[in-house]
């Protein structure tokens, strides 16, 4: 295989993120530190603080602050976020407005890419940090953003007493150092952190008198049950027992392969980094998908099956099981076919294990904080009063409006519970939930605390409580933690993971629909191997050290 082009995109990286290391040491280590802030607010930023201002608000005269942040799928006559009725009950109570920019859908990493070699920045960027060579440590160092912790101490009441209330929140949000490079998206409570797991068609399993699934041998049973005893009731043998997205298995939640206690990437053992495709459990695992593909088991289509080829099996009543998300799975594909098929019943089953009776190990979970936040960049003339706008989100009145939206509008309260109107669960135009609640408030990825009574209604369904349920009856003490890495460690494993994932992922498919043998599976690790997997374990203890040392 020629790995040329990649390995040429793979040293460019490293040149360039070198290139913004030395230009960042050049500059003094005014952002090294993570006692003092990147600069002293100025006379410029010295705002009217609400407790000063007659108002209440921060500012007495109008600001407008610059803002950069994905729109994603925007609702119904969106132009930007300030069409949201959070924001502008925000812009109401705070007197600050923003001048959102929003990429284009689908072009959002390329023009954050554009922006970042600019050197022109607006006042704030909400981004997954993770996808900036280093993370926030690597755009703090290069003298994109700044450190927070001390704005946080100083003019952040709402945000300082989170942190000091929960010390595991503080840990995941800082780096190494301890610097706080944003304001945080946050999933505290464990309810909010698992969302996806793998689903089945409980009405397959009633017809054929067969039992939820628990271990690799009992799915087997049940798929070669759904292949051959016409579930779908058409006459015909045209059933897909299961569809297993590659991209998903292999990289996200983790289905299958976490009954050999492994994962596709790095997790711990014995308090030591791994990573699971070296492992002899791992061909084992293959050795599974082989046998189940060759039997007719898994969509032979599965390595170039797309999210609406998906929903069309599915809604098809082809489909008998795959990984689904508690919303646009399990809740898209029970509201789709209430009027086709009453009858249709899809369940969360629990992620396997190899032993009846064992408790299921590695399954999907989110971390608290996934990197993404909202920074305040070198550009900003008023850091204290941006500081103060984005901390308004962590208080009371600021949490239940970006989780709720407008009281009497999107959500009532009844009996202390906010509950949302029938606007936003029975929308009268047939919107989805996600939508409209779109158009009033953004609890689904903003720099807020994401409020366990969102999600109790957004999977409100007794399928999705349970499935919940279901995928969170899980071992997850061996993921590794959101890890932080120096400049030069980023682009070493870019460089070396880029190159391995996709050697991966290609033997993955060869091995599993069986143009490879599996006794060459040794060949397969020493490859691997010889593609500096060790350097890339070494940098992820080192990094797994210091985070414990936080």
């Amino acid at each position: 295989m020629n790995y040329g082009k990649r390995s040429m995109f793979a040293m460019l990286a490293i040149i360039t993120v070198l290139t913004i290391a030395i230009s960042a040491c050049s500059s003094g280590d005014k952002n090294e530190k993570n006692d003092k802030p990147a600069k002293e607010p100025s006379a410029a930023s010295q705002g009217t603080s609400p407790e000063d201002s007659a108002d209440g608000k921060i500012v007495s005269s109008p600001l407008t602050l610059s803002y950069y942040v994905k729109m994603g799928s925007p609702a119904p006559g969106f132009k930007d976020f300030n069409d949201m009725a959070a924001y502008k009950e925000m812009e109401k109570k705070t007197g600050i407005h923003i001048d959102f920019q929003h990429p284009a859908t689908g072009q959002e990493k390329n023009q954050f890419n554009l922006l970042m070699s600019s050197g022109s920045y607006p006042d704030v960027i909400e981004w997954g940090w993770n996808d900036y060579p280093g993370g926030g440590v690597g755009a703090m160092n290069s003298g994109v953003i700044i450190p927070l912790n001390d704005y946080i101490d100083q003019y952040a009441p709402n945000l300082s007493k989170l942190l000091a209330d929960n010390p595991e929140i503080k840990k995941e949000i800082s780096t190494d150092d301890g610097r706080i490079y944003a304001f945080p998206f946050l999933r505290s409570d464990p309810y909010l952190r698992t969302y996806f797991g793998l689903g089945i068609r409980q009405d397959w399993l009633d017809k054929l008198d067969l039992e939820v699934p628990e271990t690799i041998e009992e799915w087997h049973t049940v798929l070669k049950a759904f292949k051959e005893g016409d579930p779908n009731g058409n006459g015909k043998a045209d059933e897909i027992p299961l569809l297993i997205r590659k991209d998903t298995m292999l990289n996200f939640s983790n289905v299958f392969l976490n009954a050999w206690g492994i994962s596709a990437k790095f997790n711990l053992e014995d308090g030591k980094v791994i990573y699971g495709p070296l492992q002899p459990e791992y061909k084992a695992f293959l050795q599974t998908m082989r046998n189940w593909y060759e039997e007719g088991l898994i969509d032979r289509d599965y390595a170039g099956t797309d999210d609406k080829q998906k929903d069309a099996k599915w809604t098809g009543e082809l489909l008998g099981a795959s990984e689904l998300a508690v919303g646009g799975g399990i809740g898209k594909y029970t509201t789709a076919m209430q009027g086709k098929n009453p009858n249709f019943n899809v369940i969360g089953a629990p992620y396997p294990t190899l032993v009846k009776g064992d408790k299921p190990v590695l399954g999907q979970l989110e971390p608290i904080f996934n990197s993404l936040g909202a920074a305040i960049t070198m550009s900003n003339k008023h850091v204290e009063e941006t500081v103060k706008w984005l901390d308004y989100k962590y208080g009371e009145e600021g949490g239940m409006l970006f989780n709720f939206g407008i009281e009497g509008e999107s959500y009532e309260m009844k009996e202390g519970f906010p509950t949302y109107t029938d606007l936003i669960m029975k929308n009268p135009d047939g919107l989805a939930f996600g939508t409209v609640l779109g158009q009033y408030a953004m609890p689904f990825g903003a720099p807020i605390v994401q409020d366990k009574r969102y999600q109790e209604q957004n999977a409100s369904l007794p399928q999705q409580k349970a499935a919940l349920n279901t995928w969170m009856d899980v071992d997850n003490e061996n993921w590794l933690p959101p890890l932080s890495f120096t400049n030069e460690e980023s682009a070493r494993l870019a460089a070396i993971m880029t190159d391995i994932d996709t050697y991966r992922d290609e033997m993955f498919d060869k091995f599993v629909m069986g143009h490879e043998a599996l006794d060459k599976f040794e060949q397969f690790v020493k490859t691997i191997e010889g593609m500096g997997i060790q350097e890339a374990l070494d940098i992820q203890h080192a990094a797994y050290e210091r985070y414990l040392k936080r």
